[in-house]
């Protein structure tokens, strides 16, 4: 189980670290397109990636979950 779960983990979360990153390097850039909320506020930039890993990681919980349960020689011998 969790080397399936840990498949989907990893590039979820270096995609956030990543989307953080380049997010807070370009908020001067994009300020011209935030209507609302000012380039650092803080609640913003913390619930988008928080939200998204956590749909990412259920999205990749899920199939490790069904993974787990299989029995590994009738998988294989039904493959």
């Amino acid at each position: 189980m969790s080397l399936v779960f840990r498949s989907a983990a990893v590039p979820v979360l270096v995609g956030v670290a990543v989307g953080i990153t380049g997010a807070l390097l370009l908020a001067g850039l994009i300020r011209t397109l935030l209507f609302g909320i000012g380039p650092h506020d803080p609640v913003t930039p913390a619930l988008a990636p928080v939200t998204l890993a956590l749909v990412a990681l259920l999205a990749g919980w899920i199939p490790s979950r069904r993974a787990a349960a299989l029995d590994p020689p009738s998988a294989l011998r039904a493959g």
